[in-house]
C-alpha cells in the first residue's frame, strides 16, 4: 500500500462528510447520546479494525469518540485508511436512535 499524494488525499476527503486532514492522519469525531453508545460503537469498530487488519488510534471522551486513521507501513495516508473511514462512516449510520 502506497502513500497518498496531498492532491489524492484532498479529493478523497471532499468524499467523506465530517473527515479532516491533520498531519499524517484523517480522522473525525463521532457523538453519540450517551458513553454507553460510543462504547458499542468503539466494539463495532474494533470488530472491523480486526476483520480488516487495519487499526485506528481511537479517543473516547464520554458520548464523543474520535478515530485518527493513518497506514504506518505506508509511511502516512493510504487507501486502506478512507475504505476504513468510509466503513466506519456506516457503521456510525447504522447506530440505534
Amino acid at each position: 500500500m502506497s502513500r497518498l499524494t496531498a492532491k489524492q488525499i484532498q479529493t478523497k476527503l471532499a468524499t467523506l462528510a465530517d473527515w479532516t486532514r491533520s498531519g499524517a492522519v484523517i480522522q473525525r469525531t463521532f457523538t453519540f447520546t450517551d458513553f454507553l453508545h460510543a462504547m458499542r460503537f468503539v466494539d463495532k469498530i474494533a470488530s472491523e479494525a480486526e476483520r480488516v487488519q487495519h487499526h485506528p488510534d481511537i479517543m473516547v471522551r464520554y458520548s464523543k469518540v474520535t478515530l485518527a486513521l493513518s497506514t504506518h507501513d505506508a509511511g502516512g495516508i493510504s487507501d486502506k485508511d478512507f475504505d476504513f473511514a468510509l466503513s466506519a462512516d456506516l457503521l456510525f449510520a447504522d447506530k440505534p436512535a
